[in-house]
């Protein structure tokens, strides 16, 4: 005890001291009222999501677009300014069989979220979304896909305005 009160001098107070009301302390509630903004490139993202449009951006320098869209190229670092409307189509790059929700809950049949390549971006680049309308067993990597939207009016500048993406037979 002695080495603490050398390395943090001061008085010590007692819950005594506290509770009859010795030691001057003030309880407030501060109300946290907090904003996120989302910046250039995740802004034009949701914004193109509530008009039923995935955006990718495009490094001129190393030829690619990647989504979802950067203002700069993690590659070479150069500014990505260029904003590309994308099709809402893709392929299955892996999946997941979750039997247990978001918040922890087990469920009988299973959440299938899967990574997916858009068309138009460049290869290994995509999403995270869920897959609907399609059973665990028939889902396979490389399998072609379709985003299912929210009626335009349904639509928030989310990432749950596409409701999922389902099995698609479409070609690339």
């Amino acid at each position: 005890m002695s080495d603490k009160i050398s390395t943090y001098p001061g008085t010590s107070l007692s819950e005594k001291e506290i509770r009859d009301g010795k030691v001057l302390s003030i309880q407030d509630q501060m109300p946290g009222k907090f904003s996120w903004d989302t910046g250039i490139a995740i802004g034009k993202y949701l914004a193109g999501l509530k008009d039923g449009v995935i955006f990718g951006s495009y490094c001129a320098t190393c030829r690619r677009t990647v989504v979802p869209p950067r203002t700069i190229c993690e590659w070479c670092f150069q500014p990505m300014d260029r904003y590309i409307p994308l099709e809402d189509t893709g392929i299955v790059n892996t999946f997941s069989l979750c039997y247990v929700t978001w918040d922890v809950r087990r469920i009988k049949e299973p959440e299938t979220p899967a990574v997916i390549e858009i068309d138009g971006a460049s290869s290994l680049h995509g999403i995270m979304h869920k897959l609907g309308e399609v059973e665990p067993q028939e889902i396979k990597i490389g399998m072609r896909v379709k985003a299912v939207w929210k009626s335009a009016e349904m639509r928030q500048g989310a990432i749950t305005d596409i409701l999922y993406f389902k099995p698609h037979e479409g070609s690339h």
